[in-house]
Parts: C-alpha cells; sequence; structure tokens
C-alpha cells in the first residue's frame, strides 16, 4: 500500500510507528536475524525498504523489481553512493538494482537471491499474475526464505471509514484464514515451512481479529541443486534495469589504495609532528635532554602501549624526517587495511615517498620549522 493513502486511511486507529515502517522494521530484523548477502524486493514501488536495507553490513546485493517504472526512477536517486561512501569506502561490497518487470514472468537476474521480500504485493495481483506468482518465487527464484504481507481483512471493520478494500487499486483483501490457506498450501507445493506472524495490534478486548498486517514467513527446507535451477533457466531476460550502483568498496583495490596511501599519510604526518615537538624540546634545553632522554624510546603518547624499538623510531637527516613503515603499520588502522607489510609496501609504491631502502617514509621538515 502507497504509505501516504495508508496514513491517511488509518488516522482514525493510530500505530506508532506508521503501519509500512513496521513492516519495514520486521524486515530489517529478520535480516539481522538470517545475515543473507542476496536481497530482493519484489514490488519495491518507492524504494523505501531498499534505502533502509542497504545500510544492512551483511547485504552485498540488492535488487528491487516494481511493474511500475515511473515511481521507481522518481525515487531511485535514494539509492545511489553519497560523497561520503566515496571518501569513507566501506570493507564490503554493495551493487543496488532496479527492475521494471512483473513478478508473474521469470527472469534469470532474479536468481541465487538468499532473501525475497513481498511487502504489501500480492493483493496487487490480478488472478492470473496471482496463479503465476508462486511458481515463480518458490518453484524458479526459489530463495531460502520469502517474506510475504498483506492486510488482513478482519481487521478493516476496526477503521470508520467504510470502502470495499484499502486501498483502490486492490485486487483482494484475505482473512486469517483464506491467507494461511494459501501460504500452507504454497510452502507443502515447494518444500518450504511457513509461519505466520504479523504487524499493527488490534485494539484491546479485540484480539481475535489478529495483525492489521498478516504477514507469512517462508522457509526452504532443502537447498536447491544448480542443476535444477540452471534447467528452469530462461533463455533471455524479460525485465528492463531501470537502475545500478555499485557503491565503493575496500574490497576494490583501487579504493583500498586511495584508503591505504590516505591513512599512511595521515600517520605519517601526526607521527612527525609529536617527534619534531619532542626532538625540539629536547635540543632546546640540553639539561633536560640528557635527564630524559630515555624517554625517547617512546616518542609519543599518540603510539599508545607500542613497544618501540631502535629500528622504529623517527630519525632526522639534513631536511626530512624518516618515519619507518614498521611503526606506520603496527597502527590498527593501517594494519587492519593492509594485512601484511608486504601488501603495504605494495599499495603505496611510487605513491607515497620512501627512503631510498624503501623502509621509511620521508617528510620534508622545512613546513614544520616554519609552523613553530
Amino acid at each position: 500500500m502507497d504509505k501516504n493513502f495508508e496514513e491517511e486511511f488509518t488516522h482514525i486507529i493510530k500505530f506508532q510507528p506508521p503501519l509500512y515502517k513496521q513492516r519495514h522494521q520486521f524486515v530489517k530484523d529478520l535480516v539481522e536475524k538470517y545475515k543473507p548477502k542476496k536481497v530482493a524486493d519484489l514490488g519495491c514501488a518507492d524504494c523505501s525498504l531498499l534505502w533502509m536495507l542497504k545500510f544492512c553490513s551483511c547485504i552485498e546485493v540488492l535488487a528491487g523489481l516494481d511493474i511500475c517504472a515511473n515511481v521507481m526512477k522518481e525515487n531511485m536517486h535514494t539509492l545511489s553512493p553519497l560523497p561520503v561512501d566515496y571518501l569513507q569506502p566501506s570493507e564490503r561490497s554493495l551493487t543496488v538494482t532496479l527492475h521494471h518487470g512483473s513478478v508473474a514472468q521469470k527472469d534469470p537476474c532474479m536468481l541465487g537471491f538468499d532473501l525475497v521480500t513481498c511487502i504489501e504485493l500480492i493483493e496487487h495481483l490480478e488472478e492470473s499474475e496471482l496463479k503465476k506468482f508462486p511458481e515463480v518465487v518458490f518453484g524458479f527464484m526459489a530463495p531460502s526464505i520469502v517474506v510475504i504481507s498483506t492486510p488482513n481483512s478482519e481487521f478493516n471493520p476496526l477503521f470508520q471509514r467504510v470502502m470495499l478494500y484499502r486501498h483502490p487499486d486492490h485486487k483482494f483483501e484475505w482473512s486469517q484464514a483464506q491467507f494461511q490457506s494459501w501460504a500452507l498450501e504454497t510452502a507443502r507445493c515447494y518444500n518450504y515451512s511457513v509461519e505466520f506472524t504479523g504487524v499493527g495490534h488490534p485494539p484491546t478486548g479485540m484480539e481475535k481479529v489478529g495483525f492489521c498486517t498478516q504477514i507469512g514467513v517462508f522457509v526452504r527446507k532443502h537447498a536447491q541443486t544448480g542443476e535444477s535451477v540452471q534447467s528452469e533457466k530462461p533463455t533471455e531476460a524479460v525485465y528492463k534495469t531501470v537502475f545500478k550502483a555499485v557503491y565503493p568498496s575496500l574490497k576494490d583495490e583501487k579504493y583500498l589504495q586511495n584508503a591505504v596511501i590516505s591513512e599512511v599519510i595521515f600517520t605519517a604526518q601526526i607521527i612527525k609532528h609529536r617527534f619534531m615537538s619532542k626532538h625540539k624540546e629536547y635540543s632546546d634545553d640540553p639539561e633536560r635532554k640528557s635527564k630524559c632522554q630515555p624517554s625517547m624510546d617512546c616518542f609519543s603518547d599518540y603510539l599508545g602501549k607500542l613497544v618501540v624499538v631502535k629500528s622504529m623510531e623517527p630519525f632526522v637527516s639534513g631536511n626530512e624526517v624518516y618515519i619507518p613503515l614498521a611503526t606506520i603499520f603496527s597502527f590498527p588502522k593501517v594494519n587492519r587495511l593492509c594485512g601484511t607489510f608486504e601488501k603495504l609496501r605494495k599499495l603505496i609504491a611510487g605513491k607515497v615517498t620512501l627512503s631510498s631502502d624503501g623502509s621509511a617514509v620521508m617528510l620534508n621538515i622545512e613546513h614544520e620549522n616554519e609552523e613553530n
């Protein structure tokens, strides 16, 4: 159901949070429980559920499908990467794709998903489409989990506005018994189990009418073999792709290299500044320098509990300060990004100024002297 229409319709019975947000939160909770990597939302409409799911760290592939291309196109910009996504790429990969097409048709782009959501979708289907729907979703796509939500017609008398259905585009609205009968038969035919729940509690004393939105969570009993999926695969695509976004990721060598270079330079500058401050402090006071020389072994509070050996100490030669790569690699973020010292050297080679033997980052100290 269109969320604006729904909010207007349910103004007598207040749902907090609004009913559409409760449905979206239900899906999000399910994602956090099962950690699917590939999720498809059938009947994605304004893409608001996809927008919420793109922040789930386990998801690497998101796909939306809707029969109305215009609604998707009006909202697809919300699924595009933001500048911050390029400045701070995620450690996971994420691809978001929107398709224009019918859930009554099979397309190979919808194979291989772990979770498929059909939120307030089936009641919009014509009878001929509803008959094909189970075979497309449960037989062809065959994801591990399917979530289907639909209005509960037994709740409708609680609304004061009188109408046949909750939305003018609805082709039917089922009672709890009707939905459960359809769901159980579908689960039996395609080897799924199904559990029933919902969102939107009825008023106290009217619990028998059930949830305002009834939900079926289908879980596939046995994994489908690759051969059975392949035999079902159509020879050509029938959906039209209207949007695709590939988010920057540290799994991409280009973004990883940029992140490592940035972090190495930042870390080297911090170490340089701390070291030069200490260096100047002791140089200006020879007596203090002789008394406190041992403290130079831990040249900076920034290094925390890092044990600094001679080979890891910065040193000055002429107008350059040398920051050992081993010291930079000891910092947690650099270490996590690179994994190995050899990969660190490989990623910054030719991009960061190093000493002749490649063991240290070289930074000019003239600017430091000017600041001091």
